[in-house]
């Protein structure tokens, strides 16, 4: 699609495009749907359909990687046949109807809710930030300090929703020691609406970017999309019922991408080639990182429940959830920092490549874990240990990923050819996508600390966790290690991306 690109014209903020905040409160607003649900839905399955904890936490890490794996079609539907702009509008409609069906007591609705979701963010998630990247040419210094800034926005929303979607679970509740999860549903399907206005009214300030082909602007378009929306809930619904399918499917979904890919760039010239051998090579380092990272709403939600001694000042006291926000204000104290630093770094000719920052962020996840389970070992005979364990890792992973999200996404829309952005960021989620489900996987192990349905309690069920946590340490650190290793020969390839 051909976009006017003109800097010289366009309105700023702060020194970005005005669009940029457009974007950056709209995806704010559907973050905080995300994560609000995000932080309840292990304990929803666990509480109102009585499953175990390996049980929930194999369903949670399949819900989570549908919903980055439909991104690559979000991102293919967004370049040949909707636009950024409309995808992004229908999607977050799709994902506030979704979140409203899980609010029903009946784990049939629920799933069917969970596929409604899946389907909404394939289409909102990867058009949302591909369009951060089409406000800013080729080349343009303020691109990596933007996606900064947009990452702030959905960090922003990250932490603001653990907070108040699990305070109003518990004060609808007749018992506040037993939420009522659905209420937390409702206020992020709320948040959602909330995005949905910020966009629409906003949309005027991304000066024509992110509009269909010529060919593409008639309303057939939005109501063949919709249709086919519709058509793809059930099969999700019953990959859902069927949750360990998830797995194969996610395998062969990324194995297809990633030959696609492969042999596009055999075919290409030897820049374009290049580039695309170390972005493919960065979206495998890109599994580990986040198979890690993404315990985090998982099995570390439940050690928060079950294993750590919550912080209380008067009447307020820390609910497990509330550890779900400890990243995103990370996000948000040090991402102004972490912007300044690059920009620092980049004039004194010191700025780590890309693949060096990769290696630094799995390096300092494998280094999280590695710290909690020394806080383990330290646990009283109950299995509880101080919450500074936990905060310490959250506090670690935050610097992590801040030296690979914001720029991997970045990365994504300089490597990538042009007419291919889309696809090439859906192909960045469909990495997100193995990885949350292999993030299940680990969680589960944490989870088999059982005997049939049973869960052990005090420190018995501390031996899963170890057992689940230490191979993390050690594959995050050593993946790290050789990035950095390596970072130099594969700086080579990108051709003076940086």
């Amino acid at each position: 699609m051909s976009q006017p690109n003109d800097v010289t014209t366009e309105r700023t903020i702060l020194g970005h495009p005005s669009g940029l905040f457009v974007l950056f409160f709209a995806e704010l607003w559907e973050r905080f749907c995300y994560y609000g649900m995000r932080a309840l839905l292990a304990f929803y399955v666990v509480a109102q359909f009585n499953k175990p904890q390996a049980e929930a936490s194999v369903s949670y890490g399949a819900f989570t990687a549908l919903v980055y794996a439909l991104g690559v079609f979000g991102g293919y539907i967004a370049d040949k046949v909707l636009g950024y702009r409309r995808s992004i509008l229908l999607g977050g409609a799709i994902m506030a109807i979704g979140e409203f069906m899980i609010m029903l007591p009946s784990e049939q609705m629920f799933l069917y809710g969970l596929a409604t979701i899946v389907v909404g963010n394939g289409l909102f998630k990867p058009n949302i930030s591909t369009l951060v990247g089409r406000l800013y040419k080729q080349g343009d210094p303020r691109r990596d300090s933007g996606f900064t800034i947009f990452y702030m926005g959905i960090n922003l929303g990250a932490f603001l929703a653990p907070i108040f979607c699990a305070r109003i679970s518990r004060w609808m509740a007749a018992d506040p020691a037993v939420p009522e999860y659905r209420w937390g549903f409702m206020l992020a399907g709320i948040g959602m609406l909330l995005g949905l206005v910020v966009f629409g009214l906003g949309s005027k300030s991304l000066q024509g970017k992110g509009e269909p082909p010529p060919e593409r602007k008639g309303l057939g378009s939005v109501l063949g999309v919709a249709l086919g929306c519709v058509i793809c809930v059930p099969p999700i619904y019953w990959l859902l019922s069927q949750k360990q399918l998830v797995g194969y499917v996610l395998l062969a979904l990324g194995a297809v991408i990633m030959g696609y890919l492969f042999f596009f760039a055999l075919k290409s010239e030897t820049v374009t080639r290049q580039r695309m051998f170390a972005l493919l090579l960065l979206l495998l380092c890109n599994v580990v990182f986040w198979a890690s990272f993404e315990q985090a709403g998982n099995s570390l939600n439940f050690f928060a429940q079950n294993h750590i001694e919550h912080l209380s000042i008067g009447t307020w006291t820390m609910v497990p959830e509330d550890f779900q926000s400890v990243n995103a204000i990370g996000i948000v104290l040090l991402g102004p920092v972490f912007a300044w630093l690059w920009v620092k770094l980049a004039s004194a000719n010191a700025n780590p490549s890309i693949p060096a920052k990769f290696g630094l962020g799995l390096v300092q996840v494998g280094l999280g874990f590695g710290l909690l389970l020394w806080g383990i070992g330290t646990a009283n005979e109950t299995g509880q240990i101080p919450w500074s364990w936990l905060m310490g890792l959250y506090l670690i992973h935050t610097m992590g990923e801040l030296c690979i999200s914001p720029v991997g996404l970045s990365m994504v829309t300089k490597l990538a050819p042009q007419h291919m952005v889309g696809m090439v960021m859906g192909a960045w989620f469909v990495s997100i996508a193995n990885a949350n489900y292999a993030a299940g996987l680990f969680s589960q192990i944490a989870g088999a600390a059982a005997e049939g349905t049973e869960q052990l309690t005090g420190s018995a069920a501390l031996g899963g966790y170890v057992a689940a946590f230490t191979p993390i340490v050690w594959m995050s650190i050593a993946v790290g290690g050789i990035l950095l290793i390596a970072s130099r020969l594969i700086n080579k390839l990108m051709h003076g991306v940086t």
